[in-house]
C-alpha cells in the first residue's frame, strides 16, 4: 500500500467518505485502483464466529467450525493473564487460518448486575481484573497480525430496550468503575479498534458522545485507533464522525455516505475529520495487510488449549469433609444425574455462539478415567423445558439411593443467557430445585456441579450438598476439565470474578435494574460487586474472589517500601499442603483518610502462581500512585491524596491474611477557594485561616454579636459557606461592601501569597 496521505490524496470525497461504513455484514471497503484491500471481521470473544456468508448475520445458524474456548465469565475466572495471552495468541494463529483479519472481542464491560443478558461475555464485576486479562488477551491477538475490538465502550450493562436507553451515570463512577478497563487496555495493549455500544450515556448515543470518544478516549488517553460502531448502533452520522466515529458497520451504508459528502460540500462539516477517519481506517487496514509482527508459525492442538483455559476457570465453590477429589478406588458406584452430564452447556447464546470443533462429554469423560473401575449409572433428571417431572425425579433419587455417590449436572438453560434480554432471576429452575432436595434426602454423599454464564443464587439447596464446583460455560473443553477435577487429575484453580448473592434482591442494583422511560440511574455509583457487599456488611453467598483448592497456601512476610511516589509490596506464599497446585494472590487497597467516600477496599494488583508441595515462592507487586487514587470531580482528574493507606493480601476480598499500614506522601493537593467554600475549607489551610481570622477580626469592630473560631462555632457552622457567615453576622458592617466582595477580596489575597 501507499503511505496514507498520498492516499488520501488520491481519493476522491466520495472515496473517503464511502470508507468510513462496511462493504457488508463483515467486511471493510476496498478500493483495487488504489491498492486498497477490504479486511474481514467477525465476533470473537471466546472463539471465531465466521458465517458461511459476509452477507448473513448468522446468528440463529451453525457457523463455519472454529475452536470454542471458554466465555468471558468462565476465563475471567481464571485470573491468569499469561493464559489471555496464550488465549489471544491461539485466536491470532486460528483467525489467519481462517483468514480472519479483525476479531470483535473482548468484551469487558463490568457487571452491575447478575441479571445482565451479555454478562457471560464480560470478564468480571472488577476494572483491575478485567482490565489486566483484557490487555494480556489483545496483546496475544494482535501478536499475530489479527486486530482486537474492544466492546461495548461504554456503560452497555443491560438488554432491556438498550438502544432506546440512557444510562445516567456521575463521572467519578463513571471514571472509576465502567471506563477503568478500557483506559487500563489501550494504555498497555494499543487495540487496533474499540467498539461502541448501542446506548445513550448521559442523553446522548455513544456512538456520538463527544465526552465519550474525543474528550476522554482521544485527548486524555491519547488513543488514535479505529472506533468502530457496534452493528446499526449509529444515531446521527455526522454527529457521530464529528465525535470520532470511524467505522459504520454493517455497510455498505449508501445514505450515510451521500449524507457526509452533502455536510462537507454544504461547510456542515470540515473535510478534515472525514479524512482523520479515512486515514484511521487506512492505518487499519494496513496493519492487517502488512503485519509489522513475526505471526508465530501454527500447529497449536487448539482443543487442547481449551481443555486446559477450562481447567483454570472452573472454581470449586465447597468442599466440605474433602469430598472431592473423588477417589475411583474407594467407590464402586458413581450416579450421575442431571441432562447437562450428557448435553453441556458450553456457551452462551447470541452474537458470541461459535461453533464448536468439536465438544467433550462430561459423562463419557469420566467414563474413560474411571474405566470398569466404578460402575457409572445415569438418570436425565429434569426436562428440557420448565414442567416438573416427578417421574424423572423419582428416577434420580432411586438411583441415587443405590449409588456411594452422586454427582448432580445442573445450570441454567441455554434460552434464559442470551444477547437481546436479560434474566429474570439467578436461581435455578425449580425442576432441579427441587432434584437437588430429593436427591440429598436420600444421598448425603452429593457433588452438584453448576453452569452458567452469571452468578447464581444457590440458598437454600447449598447448605446441604457438601461439594459444590461451579463450571460456568467454558467451552468445547469442559467435559474434560470437569472430569479431571472431580477425579483429582488436576487441582482447581479458578477464583470467582464475581459475587454470588445469597439472593439476588441482595445485588446493590436491585432496586433499579431496568430503568424507566428510557433512562437507567446507576444510584448505587461505585458500590458494584464486592465493593457493595464490604460497605454494606453483607456477607454473600461467595465472595469475590473465593475459590478452594485440593491442597492448602501459607502466606507469610508482607512488606512495602515506599519511594518515589511507588510502592513495591513482597510477600511468601507457601504451598502448605500434599499436593500441586494455584493459588491467585489478591492485592486491595484501603485509604484511610480520604475526605472523599471511598469503597473499604479495592483490588490493584494480583498474582497467579503454581507450587509443589512444601514449595515456597516470593510475589511482588509494584503498585504505583494511580493505585491509590480516586477521580476527583473538583479538579476533574486523578488525586491520591497524602495519608496512611492499608495494603491487604488474601486468597479472596474476604479471606484476607496479611494486613500492612503504610504512609504515603503523594505531595499536597493544589488549595483553591471559591465563592461558596465552605468554613471548613477555609480554616483547613494555615495561611487560608488567617485570612479568614483577619476577616473576621474587622467585621467584629463593627458588629454586636462577636465570631469567634473556636471549637463550638466551627462545630455549628463549620459546614457553612464563609460567604453566608458574612452575610450571617456582618450585616451592620457591610455598607459599602457586599458579602461577595468580601469572599472575592479573600480569594484574592490567598492567591497573590
Amino acid at each position: 500500500m501507499k503511505s496514507t496521505n498520498e492516499l488520501l490524496a488520491a481519493m476522491t470525497l466520495e472515496e473517503k467518505a464511502a470508507i468510513c461504513a462496511g462493504l457488508n455484514m463483515w467486511m471493510t471497503k476496498g478500493f483495487e485502483q488504489h491498492g486498497i484491500p477490504a479486511i474481514h471481521m467477525y465476533d470473537g470473544t471466546n472463539g471465531i464466529r465466521k458465517t458461511n456468508s459476509d452477507e448473513e448475520m448468522g446468528v440463529t445458524g451453525e457457523n463455519i467450525p472454529a475452536t470454542c474456548y471458554p466465555t468471558g465469565s468462565a476465563i475471567g475466572s481464571s485470573w491468569n493473564t499469561d493464559l489471555l495471552h496464550e488465549l489471544g495468541v491461539a485466536l491470532g494463529i486460528e483467525g489467519r487460518e481462517m483468514g480472519v483479519e479483525l476479531l470483535l472481542g473482548p468484551g469487558i464491560n463490568m457487571k452491575r448486575t447478575p441479571l445482565g443478558g451479555r454478562n457471560f461475555e464480560y470478564y468480571s464485576e472488577d476494572p483491575c481484573l478485567s482490565g489486566e486479562l483484557g490487555a494480556a488477551f489483545v496483546n496475544g491477538m494482535q501478536s499475530q497480525g489479527v486486530g482486537a475490538s474492544v466492546k461495548h465502550f461504554a456503560c452497555n450493562n443491560q438488554e432491556f430496550e438498550k438502544i432506546v436507553t440512557s444510562s445516567e451515570v456521575d463521572e467519578r463512577t463513571l471514571r472509576e468503575i465502567y471506563l477503568s478497563a478500557f483506559e487500563r487496555i489501550v494504555k498497555k495493549a494499543d487495540p487496533w479498534t474499540i467498539m461502541c455500544s448501542y446506548n445513550l450515556l448521559n442523553g446522548s448515543y455513544t456512538s456520538e458522545n463527544e465526552h465519550l470518544l474525543n474528550d476522554i478516549l482521544r485527548e486524555e488517553w491519547g488513543y488514535d485507533g479505529v472506533v468502530i460502531s457496534d452493528w446499526t448502533a449509529v444515531n446521527d452520522r455526522i454527529r457521530g464522525l464529528a465525535a470520532g466515529l470511524d467505522l459504520e458497520m454493517p455497510g455498505p451504508a449508501y445514505y450515510n455516505t451521500k449524507a457526509i459528502v452533502q455536510a462537507v460540500q454544504e461547510g456542515k462539516l470540515d473535510e478534515a475529520v472525514v479524512n482523520k477517519s479515512a486515514a484511521r481506517i487506512l492505518e487499519l487496514v494496513r496493519k492487517t495487510a502488512e503485519p509489522q509482527v513475526e505471526a508465530a508459525a501454527s500447529g497449536i492442538d487448539y482443543h487442547e488449549l481449551a481443555r486446559r483455559a477450562a481447567t483454570e476457570s472452573i472454581v470449586l465453590l465447597k468442599n466440605d469433609n474433602g469430598i472431592l477429589p473423588l477417589d475411583s478406588e474407594k467407590i464402586s458406584k458413581m450416579a450421575v444425574i442431571g441432562k447437562f452430564a450428557k448435553q453441556p452447556r458450553i456457551q452462551g447464546a447470541g452474537s458470541a455462539r461459535v461453533t464448536p470443533t468439536r465438544v467433550d462429554i462430561p459423562w463419557d469423560e469420566m467414563k474413560s478415567i474411571v474405566g470398569d473401575k466404578v460402575d457409572m449409572v445415569y438418570a436425565e433428571g429434569y426436562p428440557q423445558d420448565d414442567r416438573i417431572d416427578e417421574q424423572m425425579i423419582q428416577e434420580s433419587v432411586t438411583l441415587a439411593a443405590s449409588a456411594d455417590v452422586v454427582v448432580l449436572f445442573v445450570g441454567q438453560p441455554e434460552y434464559v443467557e442470551s444477547e437481546m434480554h436479560d434474566l429474570e432471576t439467578i436461581e435455578l429452575p425449580l425442576h432441579q430445585q427441587k432434584l437437588i432436595k430429593a436427591v440429598t434426602e436420600v444421598q448425603p454423599h452429593c457433588i452438584v456441579v453448576t453452569s452458567s454464564g452469571s452468578a447464581l443464587a444457590m440458598h437454600p439447596w447449598v447448605q446441604y450438598v457438601p461439594g459444590v464446583l461451579h463450571s460456568w460455560l467454558t467451552g468445547q473443553g469442559s467435559g474434560r476439565a470437569i472430569a479431571d477435577i472431580l477425579l483429582g487429575r488436576v487441582n482447581p484453580s479458578g477464583k470467582l470474578s464475581e459475587t454470588f448473592p445469597v439472593k439476588l434482591s441482595d445485588n446493590p442494583a436491585h432496586m433499579r435494574i431496568r430503568g424507566e422511560n428510557g433512562k437507567l440511574y446507576y444510584r448505587e455509583g461505585l458500590f458494584i460487586g464486592y465493593r457493595y457487599y464490604d460497605r454494606k456488611e453483607l456477607a454473600p453467598q461467595f465472595a469475590f474472589g473465593h475459590g478452594l483448592s485440593y491442597t492448602t497456601f501459607a502466606y507469610s512476610d508482607l512488606k512495602t517500601v515506599y519511594q518515589d511516589r511507588k510502592m513495591n509490596v513482597t510477600l511468601t506464599v507457601e504451598n502448605t499442603g500434599t499436593l500441586f497446585g494455584k493459588e491467585v494472590v489478591q492485592l486491595y487497597v484501603h485509604d484511610e483518610e480520604c475526605k472523599w467516600i471511598r469503597p473499604e477496599k479495592e483490588l490493584k494488583a494480583f498474582a497467579k502462581i503454581a507450587l509443589a508441595p512444601g514449595e515456597k515462592q516470593q510475589v511482588t507487586f509494584v503498585l504505583e500512585e494511580r493505585d491509590f487514587a480516586y477521580y476527583n470531580t473538583k479538579y476533574n482528574k486523578w488525586v491520591a491524596e497524602t495519608g496512611y493507606f492499608q495494603i491487604a493480601v488474601g486468597s479472596s476480598s474476604r479471606d484476607i491474611r496479611l494486613r500492612e499500614r503504610v504512609y504515603c506522601d503523594f505531595g499536597q493537593e493544589p488549595v483553591s477557594f471559591h465563592k461558596f467554600s465552605l468554613v471548613s475549607d477555609w480554616i483547613s489551610e494555615p495561611k487560608a485561616r488567617a485570612i479568614f481570622e483577619n476577616c473576621l477580626a474587622e467585621m467584629n469592630k463593627h458588629v454586636t454579636e462577636q465570631v469567634v473560631l473556636d471549637d463550638v462555632f466551627i462545630g455549628f457552622w463549620g459546614d457553612f459557606p464563609v460567604i453566608k457567615v458574612i452575610q450571617m453576622f456582618g450585616q451592620t458592617w457591610l455598607v459599602d461592601r457586599s458579602p461577595d466582595d468580601v469572599v472575592q477580596e479573600m480569594i484574592t489575597e490567598f492567591e497573590r501569597q
